[in-house]
């Protein structure tokens, strides 16, 4: 599957930095990937508490991954980092919408993004992945009804992606923590607009993975 490629570059390439097993840190290279727009990665030790580093912490004083260095020009936040590159090295108006409305819809799915999924698949993958503490109700709670919500809006969307009839911003935002939701213990297998709309983003041209980790037992 096709998509528009801006023909804007960074005079050097974009430097990441991530964590390759994050969401967050995916949603980024994945766009780049997806408009050719030439990057290199850093790895901090997170095992290490590396990025916790009072050094890290003037790249982002959260001291979160990722981070994205762009000449003199320093960005945290996964949306951020999106919102910063579409505009940047990417054609707005496709990725983030022309209209009012297109726009106002995009923006929804990155609130989700770093909401309801941060708060439910997301986490869940945290606690089998990662080793961190969840508290495990309120997460399939908030992943099942994100999961009902996504598929009954893909079920009466007239196009297999979340706005509009191509690829955006929203379908970008919402993936990698989606497909790797199994990693976590919740199955996709009863939301098969869902499983679609997964499949639709992978087949476009430029898609790269993210590395995958065990499937976790279904718990949902």
């Amino acid at each position: 599957m096709t998509h528009q490629i801006n023909k804007v570059k960074p005079q050097h390439p974009i430097t990441l930095f991530q964590n390759p097993k994050s969401g967050h840190c995916h949603k980024v290279s994945l766009f780049m990937a997806l408009n050719a727009i030439p990057f290199i990665t850093v790895e901090p030790d997170m095992a290490s508490g590396e990025h916790k580093s009072e050094r890290f912490s003037v790249l982002n004083v959260f001291k979160q991954v990722p981070v994205i260095t762009d000449g003199d020009i320093t960005l945290a936040d996964s949306n951020a980092i999106l919102v910063y590159l579409i505009n940047a090295y990417a054609d707005s108006d496709y990725w983030l919408g022309k209209s009012a409305k297109e726009k106002a819809l995009i923006q929804r799915w990155l609130s989700v993004s770093a909401g309801e999924l941060a708060k439910g698949p997301a986490a869940a993958r945290l606690e089998y992945v990662f080793g961190a503490t969840v508290h495990v109700p309120t997460v399939l709670a908030t992943s099942a009804t994100l999961l009902e919500n996504m598929e009954a809006h893909l079920s009466i969307s007239k196009s297999v992606f979340l706005v509009g009839h191509h690829v955006t911003a929203a379908d970008i935002a919402m993936y990698s923590y989606m497909a790797h939701a199994p990693e976590g213990g919740i199955s996709l297998e009863k939301h098969p607009h869902i499983i679609e709309w997964l499949r639709a983003i992978e087949s476009l041209n430029g898609f790269v993975p993210m590395p995958s980790s065990d499937i976790a037992p279904v718990r949902n």
